[in-house]
C-alpha cells in the first residue's frame, strides 16, 4: 500500500507543478521527485514479498484443501465398500451361492456314480449273456468261435475294469 501512496504523491507533485507557458512543460523540483522514487524503490521489495507470500499461502491452502478433499473421498469409498461387503443381503447371497455350489457338486458326484454303476451293471449282464451263449453253443461251435468269445470277454472284462477304475477315482474325489 505504501507504494500506491508514494505514486499518488508523485502524481500530486506533477499536477501542482508550475507550468512553463507555451511549451506545455512543467517545472518540478528534481530532488523531490528523486526522493519519492527512492522511497518507492525501498517500499517495492516489501510489497512484492507480501504479494509473493499471499500467493504462496493461497497455493498452500488450495493444496491442503485438495488433499483433504481426496482423503474424504477415499474414506467415503472405503466406507461404501465396507458397507456393501458387510451388507446382510450380500452375506446371505454369498452363503446361498456357496450352498448351491455344494449341492451342485454333490448332485454331480451322485449322477456320475449312478452312470458308472449303470454301465457296470450293463456290462455285467452282457458278460453273463455271453457266458450263457458260450456254454450253450460250445459243443456246436468251431474253435474259431471259442476264440471270438474269449476276445469279446477279454474286451468286456477290460471295459469293466476301466469302469471300476473310474468308480474308484470318483469315490476318491468325493472323499477329498
Amino acid at each position: 500500500m505504501a507504494v500506491l501512496e508514494l505514486l499518488d504523491e508523485l502524481e500530486e507533485v506533477v499536477e501542482l507543478a508550475n507550468s512553463v507557458p507555451v511549451v506545455r512543460k512543467i517545472m518540478v523540483d528534481p530532488n523531490e521527485i528523486l526522493e519519492i522514487v527512492k522511497e518507492i524503490r525501498l517500499e517495492l521489495p516489501d510489497e512484492i514479498q507480501q504479494a509473493q507470500y499471499i500467493k504462496d499461502e493461497r497455493q498452500r491452502i488450495l493444496d491442503e484443501a485438495k488433499a483433504e478433499y481426496e482423503k474424504i473421498i477415499k474414506q467415503g469409498q472405503e466406507k461404501a465398500e465396507q458397507l456393501i461387503e458387510n451388507d446382510e443381503i450380500t452375506v446371505k447371497a454369498r452363503a446361498r451361492a456357496e450352498e448351491i455350489m455344494k449341492v451342485a457338486r454333490e448332485n454331480s458326484s451322485i449322477m456320475k456314480m449312478s452312470i458308472l454303476d449303470y454301465t457296470d451293471s450293463m456290462l455285467y449282464n452282457l458278460q453273463e449273456k455271453v457266458d450263457q451263449l458260450y456254454a450253450t453253443y460250445f459243443t456246436d461251435m468251431y474253435d474259431e468261435l471259442q476264440s471270438s468269445f474269449e476276445k469279446i470277454n477279454a474286451n468286456i472284462a477290460q471295459s469293466r475294469s476301466e469302469v471300476k477304475d473310474q468308480i474308484y477315482k470318483s469315490q476318491q474325489e468325493n472323499n477329498v
